[in-house]
């Protein structure tokens, strides 16, 4: 188990779905991006929802949820090839002696449903409802407001049900840029992808792991060009990875990759051929 200040780290597979290798990879040419990570029959590409757990200091802190049961019995389940963890999301935690009551705070990154779908259920008559009835979700003030009016290009992305009943049970806590949440937890804002996504930091003394989300949603989108037909402002990502890079490989920070199928930890080494991967691991080697 890896911990970094009071907190055990965690991670949590909340299951896994295929987007199109030629969106997430943008202007790259297929023969190039699929000697990295092999597409299905359909041009899909398979990715992770892995979330993070931090148990520590009477916390019980959840980053990002994954799909959930968004797209239970729809035919966007198998669109998008959405294959839910064994028991869903709940019966993950508790391989962790953690409940959903007992979860007291949920960072979620951004509003896409594959980041924050989990953060609601579906109860049986159909309502959605908040899936963790103690916790407290942290998410970016303008993100919010972005995501109540979604552009054309992420409006397939913002589902409604997966986030405005946070905001209707009174447990939706706005966050007005970079800050410091919790004593070695913090926040800070990118926009590249979409509009305030935040990536979180852990960090004490000694060590620092930083999830990503989708500023790097895979081991592979280092390389400037490399970047998804899903980011709103592609040249923002671009610049956005630059100073994240550096700022990563001269301070050694470690990082946790959300989407990467393969690789949950990797560190960053500045080359003659650019950024690249170093340490691949999982994140009980932290």
């Amino acid at each position: 188990m890896s911990t970094i200040g009071p907190y055990s780290l965690h991670a949590v597979q909340a299951g896994s779905l295929g987007l199109d290798g030629g969106a997430m990879f943008g202007i790259v040419p297929k023969p190039l991006w699929s000697q990295r990570i092999e597409p299905d029959a359909d041009n899909r590409i398979p990715l992770a929802t892995r979330c993070l757990l931090l148990k520590g200091e009477d916390r019980r802190i959840l980053i990002d949820t994954g799909v959930g049961d968004t797209f239970a019995g729809t035919k966007y389940a198998d669109i998008y090839a959405v294959d839910p963890p064994e028991g869903g999301l709940e019966q993950q935690l508790a391989a962790h002696d953690v409940a959903p009551e007992a979860i007291t705070d949920v960072i979620l990154t951004h509003l896409h449903f594959d980041h924050c779908g989990g953060s609601t259920r579906q109860t049986d008559d159909g309502e959605a409802v908040v899936a963790f009835p103690n916790a407290t979700y942290h998410v970016q003030k303008s993100h919010w407001t972005w995501a109540q009016t979604s552009n054309p290009k992420e409006r397939q992305s913002f589902l409604d049900r997966t986030f405005v009943p946070l905001q209707e049970s009174g447990q939706l806590h706005l966050v007005e840029g970079g800050t410091t949440l919790f004593p070695g937890i913090s926040v800070e804002q990118v926009h590249g992808h979409t509009e305030a996504q935040q990536i979180v930091t852990v960090a004490d003394a000694d060590t620092t792991l930083v999830y990503v989300a989708d500023l790097l949603p895979t081991t592979h989108h280092l390389a400037p060009a490399w970047t998804m037909a899903y980011d709103v402002r592609p040249l923002v990502t671009i610049e956005e990875k630059r100073d994240f890079l550096q700022r990563a490989a001269d301070a050694e920070w470690n990082l946790f990759f959300e989407h990467d199928p393969n690789v949950a930890v990797a560190n960053v080494e500045q080359t003659d051929r650019g950024f690249q991967i170093t340490q691949s691991r999982p994140l009980h080697q932290l």
